[in-house]
Formats: structure tokens, C-alpha cells, sequence
């Protein structure tokens, strides 16, 4: 990809970049701090099996989970229903679902896991996140991917073996827009000369959150990912937590500047009602079904190992949703709260 070269500032907004360049953004602020843990929950509520009624009054506990304080809400990004994967995501398409769930809203940061990059054109990528951005007061967090379902590669006319040069092509394409200034692009993804990319972002960039690798090396993850989300290893023992800590380690050792970008892991948990029940694996460890005590310990691993937010998402849960909420707003959200930053900003569009 080439570029004309730019000013220092520009420059430095291409690049993946520390805590201080969101030092204003509200969704970053919200959820990243060193030495901190924070709490999201991930969409959908309930698992789709063919029924879309199971999808019914979720964005009403989407406000719970604003009102109860939690620092993020996640939507998943499934273009395709694979059968064998099995799993539709939140079905909707995650901008458009983030701008209806942005208006519902006040404070929770609205973050995809993720957005899969290699599959949309970067225009249309920036657009879509730009205007989320704005339309929440600067609540976007961008989680990204080079995605790993096979069906969805040929359906775009894409070759899947090539995603991971593709995705670090669509990364900078993408930073290239939402900097400041007119951009001037040559890409094999497209060229760009004479016209610039509108709106910027509210709070002058979007975090850039990169999942696993991406197909990338860790040393390009240092430099280019504004965070890293990665799986969690195994989450019903303490030496899941400990391998964990040696990946988040290695990451961090190579970031250039030396500046703090937050690391996140998820879960998928069945939260049952004994306290004590024991962290035990299911479906292969895909799964985890534990009591509230288990769940607080695997958080206190988590947050010594480095990790600064746990999406969790509670789709295979036996409970009820909002029961579930409320137990985790109740119980586990005081150990680990959400931080104070920047208030949303104007959204009066």
C-alpha cells in the first residue's frame, strides 16, 4: 500500500497507538486502565436456534445493562449462518444494531468482537464506524478480525488464504481516512486522490481493538493494534490464567513506545445459582459453568495476569438473562467497576 508521505501528526494517527491518544475518547476511558479490570457483557443474550423471538426485549436489557453500570456491551459480526459453526451472533448487522442500541444508551461503550475487516471495503467500514461514533457521543470501541469462517470468503468473491495480507491492508486503509487531513491512498483494496473521508472521528480516532492474531505476527500486533483481544486459554484452572499472563507479557514487551494498550478475553459462561459451584469446563471448554465465587476468582486471575476487560457472554446460561444481570450487577460488578472519564459527547443530531 502507498502512501504520500504525511505530517508527523497524521503519521502518528496510522499507527497503533497507546492509552494517551484516548486520553478524551469516552468508550476507551470507560474501560481501559492499567492494573484494571473491567466488565462487558456480549450479544446476543440468547443463543439463536431458529427462533428469532428468542432475540425479543434484549435491547431492554441492554439499558439495564447501561443503568446497572457495566462498562460495554459487545455485538458479534456474522455476515453468513454457517450450519457448522451453528452460531448466528445477534443475527442483526452489528453497526446498524450499535446505532439502534447507541440510542437506547447513556454511557456503556458500544464495542464489536469483531468486525470482520478483510470482508467489507474500508470506505464502508470507516463510514459505518465513524457514524456510530458520533451517533453515541464517542462510545465506539472497534474490535477487528480477519475472520475464520470459510463459507463467508468465497460468497464475497475473496480468497481466504490471502485474508491476513488483506486485513493489514484494510487496517491501514482505514486509519489512512479517519486521520486528520485529506488522505491520499494507492491500495490494491483502492486508490484515493482529490476527496476526503467524512465525519472523523468524535474524539479523534476509533481504538482499533485487533482479536487473536489476525494473521499477523506478534511484533506487527505490537506496533499496529490499539489493544489485543485474545481467547482466554483455559478458564477452570489457575494455570490457564498463568499462560495467559506470559502471552499478555510478550505482547506488551514489544509495543514501541513502551505505553500502555489494554488487553482483553471473554468467556462464555453458564452462572448458575450456588455460589460455590466449582469452575468446570463444558462443550470442550468452549463453555464454563461456575458460581459467582469461581467466577470472581477467574476474574482476580485475570486482572494479576494483565487482562484489563472480560466480556462475558452468558448465551449457553440455564438462567434467565436478567436474572443473570442482576446477579452479576449485584455481586461481581462492585469488585470490578467501570471507570471514571470523559462524559459522551453532544449527541444532539
Amino acid at each position: 500500500m502507498n502512501i504520500v508521505p504525511a505530517s508527523t501528526h497524521r503519521a502518528a494517527a496510522t499507527s497503533g497507538a497507546s492509552s494517551e491518544a484516548f486520553a478524551n475518547h469516552p468508550g476507551y476511558r470507560r474501560m481501559f486502565a492499567p492494573d484494571r479490570l473491567t466488565i462487558g457483557i456480549f450479544l446476543p443474550l440468547r443463543f439463536f436456534q431458529g427462533d428469532m423471538t428468542v432475540l425479543q426485549g434484549q435491547s431492554e436489557l441492554v439499558t439495564e445493562i447501561d443503568r446497572f453500570g457495566f462498562s460495554a456491551v459487545w455485538v458479534r459480526d456474522v455476515p453468513l449462518f454457517d450450519p457448522a459453526f451453528g452460531d448466528a451472533g445477534q443475527l442483526f448487522d452489528p453497526f446498524t444494531y450499535l446505532s439502534y442500541l447507541a440510542a437506547r444508551t447513556q454511557k456503556v461503550a458500544l464495542a464489536t468482537g469483531s468486525a470482520i475487516f478483510t470482508l467489507r471495503h474500508p470506505i464502508d467500514l470507516a463510514k459505518a464506524a465513524t457514524t456510530i461514533d458520533h451517533l453515541s457521543g464517542g462510545r465506539l470501541v472497534l474490535g477487528i478480525a480477519s475472520g475464520d469462517r470459510p463459507v463467508e470468503f468465497p460468497a464475497y468473491g475473496i480468497d481466504m488464504e490471502s485474508r491476513g495480507e488483506r486485513f493489514a491492508e484494510a487496517v491501514s486503509y482505514f486509519r489512512h481516512l479517519t486521520a486528520p487531513g485529506r488522505p491520499q491512498i494507492s491500495s490494491r483494496l483502492g486508490a484515493l486522490n482529490g476527496a476526503d473521508f467524512l465525519p472523523k472521528p468524535a474524539a479523534g480516532r476509533i481504538p482499533l481493538i485487533v482479536t487473536g492474531s489476525s494473521r499477523q505476527d506478534r511484533t506487527w500486533l505490537a506496533e499496529n493494534a490499539d489493544g489485543w483481544l485474545t481467547y482466554p486459554q483455559a478458564t477452570h484452572t489457575a494455570e490457564g490464567p498463568q499462560r495467559l499472563a506470559n502471552i499478555i507479557q510478550d505482547w506488551r514487551t514489544k509495543i514501541p513506545d513502551g505505553g500502555f494498550r489494554p488487553h482483553m478475553t471473554n468467556d462464555w459462561l453458564d452462572l448458575v445459582d450456588d455460589p460455590d459451584f466449582p469452575r468446570t469446563p463444558l462443550r470442550g471448554g468452549f463453555v464454563l459453568k461456575t458460581g459467582r465465587k469461581g467466577l470472581i476468582d477467574l476474574l482476580s486471575e485475570w486482572q494479576k495476569a494483565g487482562v484489563n476487560h472480560a466480556a462475558l457472554g452468558i448465551q449457553f446460561s440455564e438462567r434467565p438473562a436478567k436474572e443473570i444481570i442482576q446477579e452479576l450487577a449485584e455481586e461481581i460488578l462492585p469488585l470490578f467497576p467501570s471507570l471514571e472519564g470523559p462524559e459522551p459527547l453532544s449527541t444532539k443530531w
